[in-house]
């Protein structure tokens, strides 16, 4: 897939805000320092179109990323970011969950963690949560490229235990340095919305 034209649509706090294009929607979840903002800015060949924070937890809407009018990506505030007020986890967290349960435009989670440690305990959370309520997820490996040969193996084995993968869903080793995966998870899109390359 060739992507030239990228848009921020628009950046939500509530349903009524959100697109009403009836085009499929890919959302990116992830705990706070995992990479979403590099994640999205790789895969729409960007440096800087989601911006990059030196502190995390900064995203505080939903943002709708409009690529080549076939499809939206979208962002969410991270979670697990001690220094977020309890208020404004809680406020986050229903609007998102708000979100994964009744957009229908919704068509598949990339849940994003850590390659280089082992899952979280709000990691493992959020996989179960995808799972009780049958939401098609990716998970990405993120920077992939800090892992070695020979601790690849050791990493996806903890990986998959931890979060206890249920067969079928599959694991995409990614990274923003060396763009590892990009086209993977570009043709995962692909094949959700049927793309046909003119």
């Amino acid at each position: 897939m060739k992507v030239d034209n990228v848009n921020l649509y628009v950046s939500a706090v509530r349903r009524s805000q959100y697109p009403d294009d009836n085009l499929p929607e890919f959302i990116m979840l992830g705990r706070s320092n995992v990479g979403k903002s590099s994640f999205l800015n790789t895969l729409i060949n960007r440096k800087n179109l989601a911006r990059i924070s030196h502190k995390p937890g900064k995203t505080s809407t939903i943002n709708f990323y409009k690529v080549e009018d076939l499809f939206f990506l979208v962002d969410v505030p991270g979670y697990g970011y001690a220094d977020t007020s309890k208020e404004e986890i809680r406020k986050f967290g229903l609007m998102v969950e708000e979100y994964l349960q009744k957009r229908k435009e919704l068509k598949r989670v990339f849940l994003l963690v850590d390659f280089r440690h082992k899952p979280t305990n709000d990691d493992k959370i959020m996989y179960d949560f995808l799972k009780y309520y049958q939401i098609p997820v990716t998970i990405v490996a993120t920077k992939a490229d800090k892992v070695s040969s020979r601790e690849k193996d050791k990493n996806m084995k903890l990986l998959k235990e931890t979060l206890d993968v249920l067969v079928g869903d599959n694991i995409i080793l990614f990274s923003s340095m060396t763009k590892l995966g990009r086209e993977e998870v570009l043709k995962t899109i692909e094949t959700v919305i049927d793309y046909k390359a003119q």
